[in-house]
C-alpha cells in the first residue's frame, strides 16, 4: 500500500474529482502504473477555487495547445501589476523577461510603473532569446500572452500573499488559503500506509516546496516529485526567503527521502532554469535528481504529456516501491 498526493499547476481547472481522475488516468494509460489496480490511493490538493469563480467546464483545457485554443484561455486582468512597486515590481519584470513575455510592454507594466521595452528584460538582466530553431512557447501569440499573464499572476499572488475575491462574499489571502489546503491534504496522506509520495506540477511545485520548507505544521512526506517546475528561477527563490538557501535548500526537515525533478527543456515554465540540484543542496551536497524528459508538440508544459513519460513513470514506480522512512 502507498499514497500519492498531487498538487496541480497554473490556470483554472475542472472540479477536484475530475482533475484527480484525469491525472490518474494519464499516468496509467498504456503501460503506465495503474494506481487504483495496485491499491495505491491518491488525492489532489486543489487550489484553483481560490482564484477562479467556478471550475473549468472543459476537462482537457490548459493541457494541449489545441484544447486551449478551443476553450479560450481566460484573459487575466493585470491591473494588480500596474500598481506594483519595489520588490514586487522587480519580480514581475524579471519573471516576464525570463519566460519570454516581452509583450508585457503593451500593458504598460514594469518596475515602479515603468514600461518594459519589447524584447528587453528588466534593468541589469540580459534579454532572453529562444535557443536553437525552436521557440520555447511555440503557441499562437494571443494564447501565449494569456498563459504567461496567468503564470505571473499566480506566482505573484502566492508569494506575496495577495488578497483575492473569486466569488461574492468570499475573500482569501492566497498563500494562507493554499497553505491550509496543502497541509490538510498532506495530513490525510500521512495518515495512510506509506510510502507517501508528493507529485507536483508547475506552480504546484512552488507551493509544495514552500509548505515543506517554511510551514511548521506541514506533515512530512517520504518523497517529492516536481514536474515542469519554475523553482530554478532566481525571482522565485528570492520569494521563498527566509527559508531557502542554495547550500541548505533541500527540505530535509519534512522530506527525508528522494527529491526527483522532471523537466522538458522546451517547457516555457521550467525551460530557462530546468535543473534544481545546484540550487537546492542538502548541507552543501547536491542530492536532487534532475531528469530530462522531452515532451512533444506545441505545448510542452502539459501535465498529461509529462505523466505519459517513460522516465517519470519509472521514477514513480521506484518511489512507490520503497518503504517509507520513519516520519517525524
Amino acid at each position: 500500500m502507498a499514497h500519492v498526493t498531487f498538487i496541480h499547476g497554473i490556470a483554472n481547472k475542472p472540479p477536484r474529482d475530475v482533475l484527480l481522475r484525469s491525472w490518474v488516468t494519464a499516468l496509467g494509460d498504456g503501460d503506465g502504473p495503474e494506481l487504483d489496480a495496485r491499491g495505491v490511493s491518491s488525492s489532489m490538493a486543489y487550489w484553483a477555487n481560490f482564484l477562479y469563480s467556478e471550475p473549468s467546464a472543459v476537462e482537457t483545457a490548459h493541457e494541449t495547445a489545441e484544447a486551449m485554443e478551443r476553450a479560450g484561455v481566460e484573459d487575466v486582468d493585470m491591473d494588480w501589476a500596474r500598481h506594483a512597486s519595489g520588490k514586487e515590481a522587480a519580480m514581475i519584470a524579471g519573471l516576464a523577461a525570463k519566460v519570454g513575455f516581452s509583450e508585457i510592454a503593451a500593458d504598460g507594466l514594469g518596475p515602479a510603473g515603468g514600461e518594459l521595452v519589447p524584447g528587453a528584460a528588466a534593468e541589469g538582466t540580459p534579454a532572453v532569446r529562444p535557443e536553437g530553431e525552436f521557440e520555447r512557447v511555440p503557441l499562437p501569440g494571443p494564447l501565449k500572452r494569456r498563459l504567461m499573464k496567468i503564470f505571473l499572476r499566480d506566482v505573484h499572488h502566492y508569494l506575496f500573499n495577495a488578497t483575492c475575491s473569486p466569488r461574492p462574499g468570499e475573500r482569501y489571502a492566497i498563500q494562507d488559503a493554499i497553505r491550509a489546503e496543502v497541509v490538510s491534504a498532506l495530513g490525510e496522506g500521512a495518515a495512510r500506509p506509506g510510502p507517501h509520495v508528493l507529485v507536483t506540477h508547475s506552480m504546484g511545485t512552488v507551493i509544495a516546496y514552500d509548505c515543506l520548507k517554511r510551514v511548521p505544521d506541514c506533515p512530512s512526506v517520504d518523497a517529492l516529485v516536481t514536474i515542469g517546475s519554475p523553482l530554478g528561477l532566481d525571482e522565485i527563490q528570492d520569494g521563498l526567503t527566509p527559508g531557502w538557501s542554495r547550500r541548505d535548500g533541500f527540505p530535509a526537515e519534512r522530506m527525508p527521502g528522494q527529491w526527483v525533478n522532471v523537466f522538458d527543456r522546451l517547457d516555457p515554465v521550467a525551460g530557462f532554469a530546468p535543473s534544481l540540484a545546484r540550487d537546492f543542496q542538502r548541507g552543501g551536497t547536491r542530492v536532487v535528481r534532475d531528469v530530462d524528459e522531452p515532451n512533444y508538440g506545441r505545448w510542452r508544459h502539459s501535465i498529461s504529456k509529462y505523466l505519459g513519460g517513460v522516465k517519470l513513470r519509472a521514477t514513480l514506480e521506484e518511489l512507490l516501491g520503497q518503504q517509507g522512512e520513519a516520519r517525524p
